[in-house]
Formats: C-alpha cells, structure tokens, sequence
C-alpha cells in the first residue's frame, strides 16, 4: 500500500448471539485492525443472520453512505443460518470471482472445510463487498490473501486510470 490510502470502511458481522450480545465480535475486531492502514472504518454493526437486514444494511452502505468497502464477517457456511452470500448476491452488480477464489485456495492449505465456504466478493456501484468467514482465525487467513490487492481494486472502481501493470 502507498501510504496515501484513505478509503471509508464498512464491517457487517453476522451473527445471531452477537447481535443479542451473548457473543463478543472477535471478528470484527480482527477486521478493524487488520484494514487500519487502508482507511477508517466508518460504518459498524453486528447483525442478526437474516437475509432482509443483510441487504437492507448493504445497500444502505453502498448507496446511501458510498462507503468504498465492505467486509463482512460470518454466514458463508452450510447452516440454514448461513446467508450472507445469499445476501450479497442479491445487491452486488457483479461478482469478483478470483478474490473469492484465492480465499478459498489459501485456506485450503490449512483445511479442507474451506471448500465448504460460500463466501463472495463483488461490487455495487463503487462499493467492493467481501465475505469472511466468523471465525477469527479465518478472517485474518482470508484476509490475509486480499489484502494486497484491495488499495488497486478499490482504487479501480474510483475511476484511477493508470494501467495495471507495474
């Protein structure tokens, strides 16, 4: 990163026991700091798993308050519970399918539940939405993979017209 990144963050967890504040939002925590040298999260909130707020919350990031990221944290498993990539799907304009590969690729090397990941990264509008996982570990792994890539990307959708390659 070039030192000059001020982008406005959002951070969405999902989580039923979060949301009731049965469950301290480590993920979220882990998200915060890890982006901390990309921009300042402006937006947070701990929601339930349900798909309405889950886009409601999106699209009121995206297109009210133009935020120019989005991570969420928890939902993109297997469980009835899990709908954070439903979610998603139904409000990016197009998905990002090789950040949601590299995610699953790199935790691959470390389980083999990470095929059973879900997750999504796309775009609504000039907004990159990225799905983690929930647990702590997971986010920053995943993370971890996207990250260097995040500053172009986002500077991308803001209409940087430089050419890509170095």
């Amino acid at each position: 990163m070039t030192g000059q990144s001020s982008f406005k963050i959002g951070v969405l967890t999902l989580s039923d026991k979060g949301s009731r504040g049965e469950r301290e939002d480590v993920s979220g925590q882990v998200v915060r700091e890890m982006v901390a040298g990309l921009g300042e999260v402006v937006c947070y909130e701990v929601i339930p798993d349900e798909v309405e707020g889950i886009v409601e919350t999106l699209v009121e990031w995206a297109d009210e308050k133009r935020l120019d990221l989005i991570l969420t944290t928890g939902g993109t498993g297997l469980s009835p519970r899990d709908v954070t990539p439903a979610a998603t799907a139904r409000v990016i304009d197009w998905q990002i399918p090789g950040m949601a590969e590299a995610m699953r690729s790199a935790s691959m090397q470390k389980t083999p539940h990470a095929m059973l990941s879900r997750a999504l990264a796309g775009v609504r509008g000039t907004t990159m939405i990225i799905n983690l996982p929930g647990s702590p570990r997971g986010v920053r792994e995943n993370l971890e993979v996207v990250l260097p890539a995040l500053e172009h990307g986002l500077r991308k959708l803001q209409g940087d017209p430089a050419d890509c390659a170095r």
